[in-house]
């Protein structure tokens, strides 16, 4: 994952922003996000890169009728059932486009495990290559369906795309009405590169972060983990009752009952978070010294789902959206349009109505890396003041000269 992440960052998406810079022109955040995390996902799932993440924003049929369904999905939580069943019987508005794109990502995703059946089959000499998971599920000895590896290679993108760019668009537009939180995150990632690349600065945008780096950067997955509190990518969610239950509180649940609850609601409750609940604050992440993460109980913090349904690409989610934060922040400084509204979406993905549209500025690093090296030598010369007023206390003259030897 590491690898194609940071292949479609530095060939891709940074290209993109580094082009919108020079001809000084705005690009639609949001909109690159996605097509960076879907090329991103489609790679992991299956081993095909659909490339729209590119120059001239191709369109994608497969990227096209996925989100038609996905919007048309919707509908059906909305509307009562027994309403979009007739209209599915009757062919009639949005069920007609749900439809049609269901038929488009199956065809989509039929060819490809076809394909690759075929590629394993004949022993291809790059057959070998494949090391996506749909290529893992078909050299088991179990055999599988078509149907249910087609419906495995969609559970993956339908995980991975859309949540981990909504999130990453919400976080950009947070770091840039909260300066204060985005010099934090700078002067943690530049400590970081000067222990690992030294102090020249160019080494730092060479190439994007690797997983020893990324690892490191506590604070910003702190922010992430505030961003998806205030702004999760899956606002709400609903557990089907297979027999009747009671929950701890002694309300009583029947069989083939639904129960839904508001993530959005949940990450901003004062009875859980504090009175400060509604502050975009990182630091409720971190332990009291601020040098670890600390992640909330999960049945509190719930974006990533808990207990037995918790998000197996957890881990995976926060390893490309903080290296896809780096190497943007790294490179550049942000702004929204003038006049630009920035409004959610009635979705099942918490999108921004009208994307995310920025201008994008070139990053001076230099005086965050000169303050950094100003605060390492000033912790330096106060260890040395330290080590050598302590011995000199207590062996006086020949004390002194074996701490200035040492030292």
């Amino acid at each position: 994952m590491e690898r194609w992440v940071n292949r479609a960052i530095k060939n891709r998406f940074c290209p993109i922003l580094k082009t919108a810079q020079v001809e000084a022109k705005p690009v639609d955040l949001q909109d690159l996000l996605l097509r960076l995390t879907f090329d991103n996902i489609c790679r992991l799932a299956f081993g095909t890169d659909p490339e729209t993440l590119a120059p001239e924003m191709p369109d994608n049929s497969f990227a096209s009728a996925f989100d038609r369904a996905t919007e048309a999905s919707l509908q059906r939580f909305i509307f009562p059932e027994v309403i979009w069943k007739l209209k599915k019987w009757l062919r009639l508005g949005i069920e007609v486009s749900l439809s049609q794109s269901l038929e488009n990502v199956d065809e989509y995703l039929s060819n490809i495990i076809k394909t690759r059946k075929l590629e394993l089959m004949n022993k291809q000499k790059d057959a070998n290559a494949h090391d996506d998971l749909l290529s893992r599920f078909m050299k088991k000895k179990e055999s599988y369906s078509d149907k249910f590896l087609q419906q495995v290679a969609l559970n993956f993108i339908l995980a991975g795309r859309d949540t981990s760019s909504a999130a990453l668009s919400w976080f950009f537009w947070l770091v840039m009405q909260n300066p204060r939180v985005e010099e934090k995150i700078l002067h943690e990632i530049c400590t970081v590169l000067i222990e690992t690349r030294g102090i020249n600065i160019e080494s730092w945008v060479d190439d994007p972060l690797v997983y020893e780096e990324v690892d490191r950067l506590v604070y910003l997955k702190a922010t992430l983990s505030e961003t998806l509190r205030l702004y999760p990518s899956v606002p709400e969610d609903s557990k089907h009752v297979v027999v009747d239950d009671t929950m701890p509180d002694g309300t009583f649940v029947p069989a083939r009952s639904s129960v839904t609850y508001s993530i959005y609601s949940a990450g901003r409750m004062k009875s859980t978070w504090g009175e400060d609940c509604l502050e975009f604050k990182p630091e409720r992440w971190l332990s009291p010294e601020s040098k670890k993460f600390t992640m909330h109980d999960s049945y509190k913090f719930v974006s990533f789902n808990a207990g037995p349904r918790t998000c197996l690409g957890k881990d995976l989610a926060y390893l490309q959206m903080k290296s896809i934060a780096a190497a943007v922040l790294l490179r550049h400084r942000l702004t929204v349009v003038a006049g630009h509204k920035v409004e959610q979406k009635m979705s099942s993905t918490l999108f921004m109505k009208y994307g995310l549209k920025v201008n994008v500025h070139q990053r001076d690093l230099t005086s965050i890396a000169s303050s950094i090296m100003k605060e390492t030598q000033a912790v330096t010369n106060n260890e040395k003041c330290r080590i050598g007023g302590y011995a000199g206390g207590i062996g006086r003259g020949i004390g002194v000269d074996m701490v200035v030897e040492v030292i």
